[in-house]
């Protein structure tokens, strides 16, 4: 990759702030537009394949293995069931609390949560996931892409919530299309396009006999229209694509696919914008401020501030899309002087997914059955509370998906036990019994008090420390009570043994890692931060296609839609340029 060096140039048709998911589409559609391309990350520099312990099994992981990660400066040997002693602990502190994420294996990926601190409000929490590297989040994503139904789009008028999206299904689905495709989403065609729009889908991955009960059953006993179908998963199933080869089922894609089975920005669309020739990419680059001119009400350029020496430099062009991440694009902005936020909204209504509740069950019959690989995906049933008729209920609004999957327990099942000898190996050379699990996902809606401000507090940089103020609302919270609820009852119609509900007591808005809503797109400057194409309202070359953008939330993973207004916005901005617009 085409990396940033002393006899680079300061001046750039386009800058692209970020590398992740939208970033990288930014950079791909802007290169293959013929423009000379600046891509800032603030993080360190990955290469697809640099990824140490793709290949590191289970029982390899001792104190004299190659997975390990950087904490500093120094390499710091990995430790302990997760592989975190107390100083390891304390530097992944935040990006920990999902109890799944930061792991021994997958570390390097993540934030450190030492060198980049940031504040929370009294009696407010929002735990902030981040991976700071070239490719960002998108090493890390949960792939799962679906695109949003019509509704979605026009609920916050029809229920007079927050204010009016400014676009609608029609304005995403050529782009959705063009995405999936690039991509590659595995998929089942289900022909629900009210609740669940079908794409364009490669082979979908199986079902386990245990789902196919359940998928049976929600047709039988339920009347309200709830169904279920595959993951649709952003991994090859079908047809290669240029640098990537299928998906291997090894589910071990946090740690960095060097298949690219997975669509990642480092294995597809950061190669296909340095194919072009067009593209710069500079690691280790904190954007300070992005410049305007007062007189034209165009951005010039931005400040960047270098990650290792301080040094601050600038670098100029015609367009800027800011893909920094929600909280990180509002604090961009908000750094860069107030003309951005005329309507006050610029880093309020903060949303996510709310999830960690479910329910989970044992499952008999099956025990002459196995699963071939490891797929790294499971089921999902879209939202059926509240889409009209009999699904609508009373208590709160809006709605959740599920996700779950079966499967069979394995060795590590004997981990706890106090046992030994010949039979008991044996016993650990034989599948477990089958379980299945769920989790539900929750829409948050628009709260113009879930916000995050600057505080006056600096870091390292001489930038100031984001505080935020956010909490589960009422709205959510009778919606947890009926998530819990439906998903046992799902399972016990279904005949499923043990069935049992759980719930993270302790959840906050940011463990999704669905984070959005900081600069919300809307039809009036007095009440938006964006316009319909995506552009900032008072600086109509700047281009904000992350989470930021978003204007409610949805129930379904939102990474599919990020992209397609990401291609969108490419498309209105080349035109733009090649009309002398901007």
């Amino acid at each position: 990759m085409t990396l940033f060096d002393e006899n680079s140039p300061r001046k750039y048709d386009a800058i692209v702030i970020g590398s992740g998911i939208s970033g990288g589409w930014a950079a791909k559609e802007l290169c293959e537009g013929g423009l000379k391309t600046l891509v800032l990350e603030r993080g360190k520099h990955v290469e697809h394949g640099d990824y140490p312990t793709a290949n590191i099994d289970p029982w390899d992981l001792n104190d004299d293995s190659p997975g390990i990660f950087k904490i500093g400066e120094g390499h710091v040997r990995v430790t302990g069931d997760q592989g975190f002693n107390e100083e390891e602990q304390e530097t992944y502190k935040v990006q920990r609390r999902t109890g799944w994420s930061a792991s021994r294996t997958t570390a390097r990926h993540y934030c450190n949560d030492k060198e980049h601190p940031y504040l929370e409000a009294p009696g407010a929490r929002f735990d902030w996931i981040r991976g700071y590297q070239t490719g960002g989040r998108s090493l890390i994503w949960g792939r799962q892409s679906y695109r949003w139904a019509p509704i979605d789009f026009e609920m916050n008028k029809r229920q007079g919530i927050a204010i009016d999206w400014p676009i609608r299904y029609k304005d995403l689905e050529p782009y959705y299309a063009k995405v999936e495709e690039y991509i590659g989403v595995s998929g089942r065609t289900e022909g629900k396009n009210d609740r669940l729009p079908d794409g364009v889908f490669g082979p979908p991955m199986d079902y386990t006999k245990p789902e196919e009960v359940l998928k049976d059953k929600l047709q039988t006993e339920y009347s309200d229209g709830r169904f279920m179908t595959i993951g649709r998963t952003a991994h090859l199933t079908g047809e290669t694509r240029p640098g990537r080869q299928l998906c291997q089922n090894r589910n071990r894609c946090e740690r960095g696919c060097p298949f690219g089975g997975y669509f990642s920005s480092n294995s597809s669309t950061l190669p296909a914008a340095d194919r072009t020739g067009n593209m710069i990419l500079r690691p280790g680059s904190i954007v300070k401020t992005i410049v305007r001119d007062e007189t034209t009400g165009l951005a010039t350029g931005v400040v960047v501030i270098d990650k290792d020496t301080k040094e601050e430099m600038e670098f100029s062009a015609k367009v800027i899309f800011l893909n920094a991440s929600t909280a990180a694009s509002a604090a961009i902005l908000m750094q860069s002087g107030d003309w951005a936020n005329e309507s006050d909204q610029l880093g309020r209504n903060i949303m996510d997914h709310h999830y960690q509740l479910g329910a989970r069950a044992r499952v008999e019959g099956f025990e002459g059955l196995v699963e071939k690989g490891r797929r790294a995906n499971g089921y999902y049933i879209p939202q059926f509370r509240n889409r009209g008729g009999s699904s609508d209920v009373k208590g709160f609004i809006r709605g959740y998906g599920l996700q779950g999957g079966a499967s069979r327990s394995n060795w590590m099942r004997g981990v706890g036990e106090m046992a030994y000898g010949k039979s008991f190996k044996e016993e650990m050379m034989k599948p477990g019994g089958w379980h299945i699990g769920q989790t539900a996902f929750g829409e948050v809606l628009p709260h113009p008090e879930n916000k995050m401000t600057i505080s006056g507090e600096m870091d390292q940089w001489g930038l100031p420390k984001l505080m935020f103020h956010t909490k589960l609302r009422e709205n959510e919270i009778e919606m947890r009570k009926d998530m819990l609820q439906q998903s046992a009852e799902m399972y016990e119609r279904a005949g499923f043994k043990d069935v049992e509900t759980y719930e993270n007591k302790d959840y906050a808005i940011g463990l999704g890692i669905h984070e959005m809503g900081t600069a919300r797109m809307g039809h009036d400057p007095k009440t938006s931060v964006l316009d319909r194409w995506n552009r900032v309202h008072a600086a109509k070359n700047i281009y904000v296609t992350d989470g930021s953008a978003m204007t409610s939330s949805g129930t379904v993973n939102p990474s599919l839609t990020y992209m397609a207004m990401t291609v969108r916005a490419a498309e209105h901005a080349l035109k733009a340029i090649g009309e002398g617009a901007i």
